[in-house]
């Protein structure tokens, strides 16, 4: 299916006011998550049938906005939403730090599962919130050899086939004992959930979901589930709606979605939440009208509806490059950074790279192979103190840019160790 969109070729993004490109000459970025891929045909025509109107005034959010979610959701994810939950926002990032501005009070906790997804922290705490980390339990299993073979296997897996789900053997799990001894603080009134985790690359369990549910239940914590990277799972995986888990975790729960790190269009300022409880989504949508956070431009829903509804065939061609992108880190990996450890991945293509056998200070290591090579990743220790040691990697790019990277990776580390 990949061979019927070009996510080979090479788009050049320097000079387009590109955050990811915007850097010097001979840095390579495979940092900040967006792909360096041309978005699907289908958005594309959107836009330009969009533009060619010639008038962008105010918009309202269209019935076909609310169907796509709904339509999309119930088809590839089995979670049925009412049109009544969803909520338009500007983005995720928006509707987190509005939802820790309603939904708590300053000098109040907000708990988060380290490793994380750094604007999480930016979130709580330039809104006068304590950031509490409980760390995710860590227990790497593989060497790199074995995790190549079984990398190698899985590249038979068909759209849609749960069979070999078993040979990507979980290094991360959620120490539930942690996690209720942090909840059980009565100053703890909000989880931030990241459902699939950004970026250790987990699509959660349903019964991990359940547990976190009936947890944050019990001790009165509402759950802000982050879902933005739920399309991006390797071939034959799907991810688990925390919403659709149980009555606790749906009654419970507010959900930030979007068709943007999917489909690669950031820059659209596109977003939704859902909440089914009455209450709280009052309270949501409070906050983003407030924070003026809630009213679409002139493209932001017409790309969602072009997304969700004819964009399937693209999305499913990529996600099919990507896993082949990860098969190709894992085997190079393997055979030329043995001290490297590769946490395996079953979603999102952002890879997790253990270099505790170079430091455990990856700022330092980030800094090193940036200035030796150019290749330009993120720190680890960004996404909490659990991911001192480690450094992230985006590999949603063409295959001659993954190989290039790694190259100058390589080059990097043998470097930073001489």
């Amino acid at each position: 299916m990949a061979d019927m969109f070009d996510f080979d070729k090479k788009v050049d993004r320097r000079g387009t006011d590109s955050y990811k490109w915007d850097v010097a000459e001979n840095e390579l970025p495979m940092w900040v998550a967006d792909m360096d891929f041309e978005t699907a045909p289908c958005v594309r025509e959107a836009i330009e049938k969009r533009a060619a109107h010639g008038v962008f005034g105010y918009n309202v959010v269209p019935d076909e906005w609310y169907e796509a979610y709904q339509s999309w959701w119930e088809t590839r994810h089995h979670l049925k939403i009412e049109k009544d939950w969803l909520i338009f926002c500007t983005g995720v990032v928006p509707a987190l730090s509005s939802i820790v501005r309603k939904m708590t009070t300053v000098g109040e906790n907000v708990l988060i599962l380290t490793p994380v997804y750094n604007i999480f922290f930016n979130s709580i705490v330039n809104n006068g919130r304590n950031v509490v980390q409980c760390p995710l339990r860590y227990r790497p299993r593989l060497n790199g050899t074995e995790m190549a073979a079984d990398y190698q296997s899985m590249g038979k897996v068909e759209v849609g086939n749960e069979e070999n789900s078993s040979l990507v053997l979980q290094e991360y799990d959620i120490d539930f004992d942690a996690l209720e001894e942090a909840l059980s603080n009565p100053q703890t009134t909000l989880l931030i959930f990241c459902n699939p985790h950004n970026p250790v690359g987990r699509i959660w369990t349903r019964e991990e979901l359940a547990k976190v549910g009936e947890l944050c239940k019990k001790h009165h914590v509402l759950v802000v589930s982050d879902e933005i990277h739920c399309d991006l799972t390797d071939p034959g995986k799907e991810y688990v709606p925390f919403a659709s888990v149980s009555d606790a975790c749906r009654e419970n729960s507010v959900t930030c979605i979007a068709p943007t790190k999917a489909f690669n269009m950031a820059g659209m300022q596109t977003a939704a939440v859902f909440a089914s409880d009455p209450v709280i989504r009052h309270k949501v949508w409070r906050g983003l009208n407030t924070d003026e956070v809630a009213e679409p431009n002139s493209f932001a829903c017409g790309v969602t509806v072009a997304a969700f509804t004819k964009g399937a065939p693209w999305l499913d061609a990529l996600r099919e490059y990507l896993f082949k992108n990860k098969q190709v880190v894992q085997e190079f990996v393997a055979t030329e950074l043995p001290m490297v450890h590769l946490v395996p991945s079953e979603a999102t293509y952002l890879l997790w790279l253990d270099c505790s056998a170079y430091t455990s200070n990856s700022v330092e290591l980030a800094e090193f192979i940036r200035k030796e090579t150019g290749l330009y990743v993120s720190e680890g220790a960004e996404y909490g103190k659990a991911g001192e040691q480690f450094l992230r990697l985006n590999i949603a790019c063409p295959r001659e840019q993954v190989r290039e990277g790694l190259t100058r990776l390589k080059k990097g580390l043998q470097a930073y160790e001489a």
